[in-house]
């Protein structure tokens, strides 16, 4: 395969500038033989600019000068400065240490309680783990079910606040989007930032006695003995 920078731009530019045959620029550009005959018949690629490969550093003069004195020649292409820094750079699959990896399942219960607007397959990418992973989780059917706890995924060490508000608020973006488009009241808890949600058991505890006051909580303030100033003399 070519790893020539803008194949057909480059072809249009040997079609028009150089006397190589077909099959030399179709093996050069990566490309079949009658697609660089179709740009030679103007059938192909119509509207694009050429793209001098030699200026891009991607052929040599003395290169191209060899191909055209040897049509049975086939050029060789260099490694272009450009072509490289185009290149789309692959993101390696998230690596979860060995310690961290039994913290996934409070992970996981954190979103799917605090923000089930996130697809499973954002959790899945944030936190390395499975789809089934996560269903099981949902589902309470996992094996460890009854010791996992919702827990911030930040405060675990699985992903930055970074990640985390990126994917909640793309989230957000679709799901807002969606509400719009069917007619939906935008008022869903789950569209809350995640500093807005209050733990269940703090809430709970506050709701479930509103009447109290700040005696109540402290206890009233122990009285100071009275001396009287001429004691003090």
């Amino acid at each position: 395969m070519s790893d020539i920078l803008m194949p057909k731009a480059t072809a249009v530019w040997l079609v028009d500038n150089t006397s190589l045959s077909f099959e030399q620029i179709a093996d050069f550009c990566g490309l079949h033989f009658l697609e660089v005959k179709g740009i030679a018949d103007g059938e192909v690629a119509r509207d694009i600019r050429g793209a001098d490969p030699i200026a891009n550093g991607q052929l040599t003069r003395e290169e191209l000068d060899k191909a055209v004195s040897t049509p049975s020649y086939r050029m060789k292409a260099l490694v272009s400065r450009h072509a490289e820094l185009l290149k789309p750079a692959k993101k390696a699959p998230r690596y979860t240490p060995v310690s961290r990896r039994q913290d996934r399942p409070d992970a996981i219960k954190w979103f799917v309680r605090h923000h089930p607007e996130v697809t499973d397959a954002q959790i899945s990418k944030l936190l390395g783990t499975t789809k089934s992973t996560i269903e099981q989780v949902r589902n309470n059917t996992h094996w460890n079910s009854t010791n996992i706890k919702p827990v911030d995924p930040v405060t675990l060490g699985l992903v930055s606040q970074i990640e985390l508000d990126a994917a909640v608020r793309k989230a957000a973006a679709v799901k807002i989007k969606q509400a719009e488009k069917l007619g939906i009241p935008l008022d869903d808890p789950s569209l809350k930032p995640a500093a807005a949600i209050i733990p269940d058991e703090e809430e709970d505890t506050y709701n479930s006695r509103p009447d109290l006051s700040v005696e109540d909580v402290f206890g009233s303030a122990p009285s100071r003995p009275v001396h009287d100033e001429d004691d003090e003399d």
